[in-house]
């Protein structure tokens, strides 16, 4: 029983990858450029820079592999947020990550342009200082689900409100800066997708060596104690994984919330609480949602665009209402 248990993860793993393949074919092909899917996989696979291929390589290509990845890593993001503070409601926009490493990116785009190249890196120091902050306050012999929420709403709209008047008062590429903080892929390019990679291959990867003190986190303290977890310890660098996923992200993309809120609970529903099966289906989950999210924000009002990060307000906004009524039904 356990076997056939563990095939049908693995199998449910599988399929949303054959899904996200199929997806980002479609992604590539939608747009006011139109290409034909022969052609398309043509150009993919042999090199080919024929009809509109070249165009779709240097702007879609880049755009879609970067939604994968922000959509995966913010995922991943989500599922340890929820580990670490027994939230259910966590997520990185929630308590504050991302506006403590946006507010770094938008210091860096308007005083600093010359570290452009290291923009994701350092919004990771201003993603931890947030999530210091926002843990620190909800702290009281005890995380409150409650508590973390204020707090975050406290921080988020702190830094969030920051970064606007740095980029009131430097009026110098404010459309831009305005358009990046809404959450949005449009200026993305192949040197964001080399620095992405790399920095979310190494997130990731640390993510899945977890995965069993996840399991462990998710029984209690006492129990995790009990089968000897330094929980003190383990917490924090979870957290400190979880922090390094989201801030990398919005370095590139911006703020996009609720991808980290939603697709856990998808995850948990379909795949189970087992964190050797879940981080990686919902890093495919994830990836899926954000590149459905900004193909459509991409093609709905040709050719004027919506940011990504506002699809997904959107879509998230009601479903977190639902889970914050579920929750309070439960207390």
């Amino acid at each position: 029983m356990s076997n056939t248990l563990e095939r049908k993860k693995t199998l449910y793993i599988v399929a949303s990858i054959i899904f996200l393949f199929f997806v980002a074919l479609t992604s590539m092909k939608m747009g006011s450029l139109e290409i034909s899917y022969i052609e398309l996989i043509k150009g993919i696979f042999t090199g080919s820079n024929e009809g509109n291929m070249s165009i779709i390589r240097e702007l879609r290509f880049p755009r879609i592999i970067i939604a994968i990845l922000v959509g995966g890593n913010l995922a991943i993001c989500g599922v340890l947020l929820q580990v670490v503070v027994k939230n259910p409601l966590a997520d990185p926009g929630i308590t504050g990550i991302s506006a403590g490493a946006s507010l770094v990116a938008v210091l860096i785009m308007v005083l600093f342009p010359g570290l452009n190249n290291f923009k994701s890196l350092l919004s990771f120091g201003g993603g931890l200082i947030s999530a210091c902050l926002v843990f620190s306050i909800a702290y009281d012999k005890g995380f409150s689900p409650l508590r973390i929420i204020l707090a975050g709403v406290a921080i988020n709209a702190m830094l969030s409100a920051m970064s606007s008047i740095l980029t009131t008062i430097n009026s110098t590429g404010v459309s831009s800066v305005t358009n990046w903080l809404n959450g949005s892929l449009a200026t993305v390019t192949w040197s964001d997708v080399k620095l992405l990679f790399i920095y979310s291959i190494i997130g990731i990867l640390i993510s899945f060596t977890l995965s069993q003190t996840c399991n462990l986190m998710s029984l209690g303290d006492k129990s995790a104690k009990s089968l000897g977890v330094d929980v003190n310890k383990q917490r924090i660098l979870i957290s400190a994984v979880a922090v390094f996923l989201a801030s990398i992200s919005t370095g590139v993309a911006g703020i996009i919330s609720f991808v980290g809120l939603i697709v856990p609970h998808i995850g948990r529903f379909i795949i189970g609480s087992d964190h050797k099966y879940l981080i990686p289906f919902s890093f495919s989950m994830g990836a899926i949602l954000l590149l459905i999210a900004d193909t459509v924000g991409r093609c709905l009002f040709i050719p004027y665009e919506i940011p990504v990060g506002l699809v997904m307000s959107v879509i998230g906004g009601p479903f977190f209402i639902f889970l914050l009524r579920r929750s309070m039904k439960k207390c």
